[in-house]
């Protein structure tokens, strides 16, 4: 008897207010993937997002990385890789990239340690495809409205630093996809499934 074929594993990046929740939850539903997010998805992971994202005590940027990557660690053993072999898709609200950009860019961090820690959190795991959502810093701020956390409080210069990041990640890295996020939900959504389309067609 065969095993089933693996699920296709599909990551939504960008910075804050371009729409990646949204949107990953579109998507997933449009593909009938189980759906789930960075940090997040298990019970450790949620509780290290909430203490990550809204302790006011001072995390310091190595702690931070360390934190989101255990919360990585636990995601892919427990929810991430037992779905994919299973045959299930699975849609991820943010991975690996957004620790790239948001600690290795963002807080300055990025080394070819950092990077062999980014690799060894996620167990070899890596996105079939990876949806970036690019969205100008400051309409995305605009966007945003007040901010609701730690990392969207931070200024403009580290949220564009964190563009950057992306942006530099997605050059360098096989499989990823630049989605203009601007527009209506709908719109964005239709680019999004076209992207998917093409990546689906080309395989």
């Amino acid at each position: 008897m065969s095993s089933p074929r693996r699920g296709a594993f599909i990551v939504f990046e960008g910075g804050e207010g371009c729409g990646k929740s949204t949107q990953a939850t579109e998507l997933a539903h449009h593909l009938g993937a189980l759906l789930t997010r960075e940090p997040g998805g298990t019970p450790v992971g949620e509780r290290i997002r909430d203490q990550v994202l809204h302790s006011p005590a001072t995390i310091t940027p190595r702690a931070e990385v360390l934190l989101f990557l255990a919360a990585r660690a636990q995601h892919v053993d427990e929810v991430i890789l037992p779905a994919l072999e299973r045959g299930r898709d699975v849609v991820c609200d943010r991975f690996s990239g957004s620790t790239i950009a948001y600690q290795g860019w963002g807080r300055g961090l990025d080394s070819a340690g950092f990077r062999e820690s980014v690799a060894w959190a996620a167990a070899g795991v890596r996105p079939d495809l990876t949806v970036l959502l690019q969205l100008d810093a400051e309409e995305a701020r605009r966007r945003m409205g007040a901010p609701g956390d730690r990392i969207e409080s931070e200024d403009l210069d580290f949220h564009r630093r964190v563009d950057d990041g992306f942006r530099h990640v997605a050059a360098e890295e096989p499989g990823w996809v630049t989605v203009d996020a601007s527009g209506a939900v709908e719109e964005v959504a239709a680019r999004v499934r076209d992207a998917v389309r093409r990546w689906q067609e080309a395989q």
